[in-house]
């Protein structure tokens, strides 16, 4: 009797749990649980190859000639020489279809005060300054963004329109300098799954052991110790923050009002 008493206990023991795993029925339908794990994808960063080289164009200043001018309502005019290098054409490589691309083509990004550059494919445009002194860094962009990084592809001038500013920025444009370019504002689509991240140097280079610029992204810090466009992947939709500093060997940031940036961009 205690075998047979044992065996029916575990049975019922069975039953039990066999009942206790089986799905609600509600009428004819099952009613099954599903729960979603959400995966992150984790932030990296890696260089962009494949964009031709252009290493013969050139930007030159030919307007305003001075550093000092008047405020004219409608803006100052500013105009450029560009050689070796064809403003509003498309670039000729395969990255056109994988990062953001302008329909518009090659262009010019200028930069006023480090702030987010606007983009110029004609060689004369006028832009609206405020009075007091400015810093002007300009160089020639492919069409998805990237810019030109030869010597002679670039501009950085001091720009003082009507009187110098008594709060003027601590910029030296022959010191050691860090120009935010890439990424901006707001992209869509697939682009999202490549951002470029790109910036200008002046007057520095970066190495192991040397300067270096540090990239922080939605909280995730790289080191860059090549001065090459990036590209960053596996950010996820919704708003994302880019830092970049300029370091020492040491890790501080050298001297400058430009050499720490922090922007916001939206991916949807």
């Amino acid at each position: 009797m205690k075998i047979k008493f044992v065996s029916l206990f575990t049975l019922l023991a069975v039953l039990a749990i066999s009942c206790k795993d089986k799905p609600k029925e509600t009428g004819t339908a099952t009613e099954v649980e599903v729960v979603e794990e959400t995966v992150e994808t984790p932030i990296t960063i890696e260089k962009l190859e494949g964009s031709p080289a252009y290493a013969d164009a050139s930007l030159k200043i030919t307007k305003p000639t001075a550093e000092t001018v008047k405020a004219a309502e409608g803006g100052i005019d500013f105009a450029f020489d560009v050689q070796n290098y064809e403003l509003g054409a498309q670039t000729d490589s395969d990255l056109t279809g994988t990062l953001a691309n302008s329909d518009k083509g090659q262009h010019i990004h200028f930069i006023v005060d480090n702030d987010p550059y606007s983009a110029h494919y004609e060689p004369t445009f006028k832009k609206e300054l405020e009075e007091g002194t400015h810093y002007v860094v300009a160089f020639l962009s492919r069409s998805y963004h990237e810019s030109v990084k030869n010597p002679n592809a670039f501009i950085a001038k001091k720009v003082v329109v009507g009187a110098e500013s008594a709060d003027a920025p601590d910029v030296d444009l022959s010191d050691p300098t860090l120009i935010y370019s890439r990424p901006k504002g707001e992209y869509t689509g697939d682009v999202i799954e490549n951002l470029l991240l790109d910036f200008y140097l002046l007057n520095t280079t970066l190495s192991e052991g040397g300067n270096y610029v540090k990239a922080t992204i939605n909280g995730e810090e790289f080191k860059l110790t090549e001065w090459v466009p990036y590209v960053v992947k596996g950010l996820p939709k919704g708003e994302a923050t880019v830092k970049l500093e300029l370091l020492d060997k040491d890790g501080q940031v050298l001297p400058g009002a430009f050499n720490t940036v922090e922007r916001t961009v939206t991916l949807k």
